[in-house]
């Protein structure tokens, strides 16, 4: 059983691990991870996770594990400029205002200048046809008529400088929102943005513009399955809203 595509970083500890395996792993019954270099099992700590081979074997002998077979959104090239398009950019930026994964202020929105910030889709305008048969406008509660998939609600957008952009858009990094909404990096961190936390202005539960949880927890296990089977599967999108 293959499990890569992990770069180990400073935002990976044994719980985050763990519940990347949650995701990845199809086990008819409790199993137990452990570190082949000392024999220690894992626990859901915060501990920093060690280098080295992790062996994950079942607790009950002829329970079986494999790695799930789910299929990932693969992300691909998607640039439109449509009026919807128009309206998501701006209600994103209306409510967010800066990068909320690094915390950059645009101190020229007064003038509506926004070179260098896009408003990215959490779930890709290129895949509206599976979020439409699968029912995902079921968590978009601001859609505006009947005819309105919900996808270009700034629930599903965060604002982001545009190089933090295609790392996200590259499944490069995710936000957990189970973990306290921390930034799991799951390549090199060259912003050192592994392990902060997505910044409260585009989740305020009072708001009701704002991003929606279950959106985040989708992207996350997306990430996990884009980087941690095998080598990693390849996606890759230029959903560029700016």
């Amino acid at each position: 059983m293959a499990i890569g595509g992990l770069k180990l970083n400073s935002s990976i500890t044994e719980k985050v691990f763990l519940s990347m395996l949650d995701i990845l792993i199809v086990a008819s019954g409790p199993y137990r991870v452990t570190l082949r270099s000392t024999g220690v099992d894992l626990m859901r700590t915060d501990n920093a996770l060690k280098p080295g081979h992790y062996d994950i074997r079942p607790y009950s002998r002829g329970s079986t594990i494999f790695i799930t077979h789910e299929p990932c959104v693969t992300r691909i090239l998607s640039r439109t400029t449509t009026g919807r398009d128009d309206f998501f950019r701006a209600r994103v930026r209306e409510r967010d205002g800066k990068c909320v994964i690094t915390g950059t202020v645009n101190t020229e929105a007064d003038v509506n200048q926004w070179r260098g910030f896009h408003a990215a889709h959490i779930f890709p305008l290129s895949s509206e046809e599976y979020w439409v048969q699968n029912g995902f406008s079921r968590w978009i509660t601001n859609r505006m008529g009947d005819h309105d998939t919900g996808i270009t609600s700034c629930q599903n957008g965060l604002l982001m400088l545009s190089s933090i952009h295609e790392k996200f858009d590259g499944f490069d990094f995710s936000v957990n929102p189970d973990d306290g909404y921390k930034i799991i990096c799951f390549d090199r961190d060259p912003f050192k943005i592994g392990g902060s936390i997505l910044d409260p202005i585009c989740r305020d539960p009072s708001g009701e513009g704002a991003v929606r949880v279950e959106l985040l927890r989708w992207h996350f296990r997306q990430a996990v399955l884009a980087n941690m089977r095998g080598a990693g599967e390849p996606s890759f999108e230029m959903d560029s809203q700016r």
